[in-house]
């Protein structure tokens, strides 16, 4: 398409895109100026119930083990008895479901690693924030090749340690 042409298709609709055009695709409406930024103040660790620092650092670094542990289930390079301790059964069961998912797709036995050298998903962060003192949900960044993704979590002490009561991959 040439440049008269986007031209004349940006001045016929003026504005306005029709719904079949961005069917299936993000609709960002780029044709208004952008407002003005808001800048809430945030602190790095905010959360509900202020913890100690120490407190912190270690049940972040205990849900990046865990979230690392995850991924790797859900990419089929562990098997998801490894998380079973520290996890609530319908988180287990859905990791499970991911697991025998992408196995099938594979065309592979679920856990029992790859077949070929692909990529590897590698956690980059882990930020954490306390609703109570025995409640703590957690976002996590998620590299996977050149791709970043999100996963939230939810950890809960039950029964005299830390399980993860809610998984979810974005």
């Amino acid at each position: 398409m040439s440049a008269l042409g986007v031209e004349e298709m940006l001045r016929r609709y003026d504005g306005v895109v029709p719904l079949s055009s961005i069917q299936g695709t993000l609709a960002l409406d780029l044709s208004r100026q952008p407002g003005p930024t808001l800048s809430l103040p945030c602190a790095p660790t905010a959360g509900v119930v202020d913890i100690e620092e120490p407190l912190r650092r270690r049940v972040e670094q205990w849900a990046q083990r865990y979230a690392q542990a995850a991924v790797e289930i859900v990419g089929g390079d562990r098997p998801a008895s490894q998380l079973v301790r520290w996890t609530s059964r319908d988180v287990y069961a859905d990791l499970c479901r991911r697991a025998q998912l992408v196995a099938r797709a594979a065309g592979r036995p679920a856990g029992q690693g790859r077949a070929y050298a692909a990529i590897r998903p590698q956690v980059v962060s882990v930020r954490a924030s306390f609703v109570t003192r025995e409640i703590c949900e957690v976002s996590v960044r998620v590299r996977h090749g050149e791709r970043f993704r999100a996963v939230a979590a939810r950890f809960e002490v039950l029964q005299g340690r830390l399980q993860c009561t809610a998984l979810d991959f974005a």
